[in-house]
């Protein structure tokens, strides 16, 4: 992996006054609305919970988010949230 991509995927977050959300280490957005917005980072599944989000900002290429509004919550799958919605006998017969 070359040093450009390297450093892309440093994986930060820093939340400001609970208004603000600059996520860096983004791979993709699974979903998202008013209330919830679902991720993929370098590190797995990401949960952002809270009231009025808005996606301000989005750049896969430099794998960095901006959300505003109120957040409520950050909360850390552990794994990718495409493979967690696959059932049991999915994932025991890759």
């Amino acid at each position: 992996m070359d040093e450009k991509r390297l450093n892309a995927l440093r994986h930060q977050v820093i939340l400001a006054e609970r208004e603000r959300l600059t996520i860096d280490g983004v791979l993709n957005v699974e979903s998202f609305d008013d209330r919830e917005i679902s991720l993929e980072t370098d590190l797995g599944g990401l949960i952002i919970q809270g009231e009025d989000l808005h996606i301000k900002e989005l750049n896969l290429e430099k794998a960095n988010l901006l959300v505003t509004g109120f957040i409520k919550s950050l909360e850390y799958t552990g794994e990718s949230l495409s493979k967690r919605g696959k059932g049991l006998l999915e994932r025991l017969f890759r």
